[in-house]
């Protein structure tokens, strides 16, 4: 086993039906741009009436449909925050934790210790999160927080810290592939290939999604030289 091998997200995520919600985060080829992604699958109506909107900075998921929002608690959040000279991505409202967190001077750990996987038995989705820091170069952590037994009754709370690397970034999504209940995603974030090309990454996660399942992708490249920002973002459904 090489555990350094690394694949493209084309790799990692096509073919498989349902990994989820996912994060992206590492360096681009060249080493001049900090790059994260976040997507959003769905397999019931409440999930897939969803779109990214963007307010500045920020990235939030609206209904597309307010008139089919059936529970709104686990689907409307605020997905990306920038706070000072980081940037927040999860796949829930933590993202709001996280960030209340370290705008007080606390930690990324210590906000996700308050917090446990989903409340949706019986697939108890786990929260997945990544903060990037911009302060002395760039590096990055990840985290999933997880139920311990099949029942809901404990949280396993596991950390990924990292020194970023020019082309290398790191994967962490909800779920290994579709099931009744959905198994959850295990072991460390993969290992994905990061290009210099914003379209090119963008389409590719995209095109690999699977079509039936995809519902919104958000792609941001920060230049590590200027701060200046490239973001591209893709709705399945568009508000007219």
């Amino acid at each position: 086993m090489n555990v350094y091998e690394t694949k493209t997200i084309k790799e990692a995520v096509e073919g498989n039906s349902y990994v989820g919600r996912g994060i992206v985060t590492g360096k681009s080829a060249d080493g001049r741009h900090a790059v994260f992604a976040y997507f959003i699958m769905g397999r019931s109506e409440n999930s897939r009436n969803r779109i990214f909107v963007e307010n500045g900075d920020d990235v939030t998921i609206y209904p597309y449909d307010e008139s089919k929002v059936e529970d709104p608690s686990l689907i409307i959040y605020s997905p990306i925050r920038k706070c000072g000279n980081t940037l927040i991505v999860t796949n829930g409202d933590q993202t709001d934790t996280v960030y209340d967190f370290v705008s007080k001077g606390g930690t990324f750990e210590d906000a996700l210790r308050t917090r446990k996987f989903e409340p949706d038995f019986p697939n108890w989705t786990p929260r997945i999160s990544a903060i990037m820091n911009f302060e002395n170069g760039l590096s990055y952590k990840m985290s999933i927080l997880k139920s311990g037994d099949a029942e809901g009754t404990v949280c396993n709370r596991q950390f990924f810290e990292y020194d970023a690397i020019s082309g290398l970034g790191h994967f962490i999504h909800t779920y290994v592939c579709d099931g009744n209940p959905i198994p959850t995603f295990v072991g460390e974030p993969e290992r994905i290939e990061i290009p210099n090309d914003i379209d090119a990454f963008t389409n590719e996660i995209w095109s690999s999604l699977n079509e039936s399942n995809k519902i919104s992708l958000y792609v941001r490249y920060v230049s590590l030289d200027d701060g200046s920002v490239t973001n591209r973002m893709i709705n399945k459904y568009s508000k007219v």
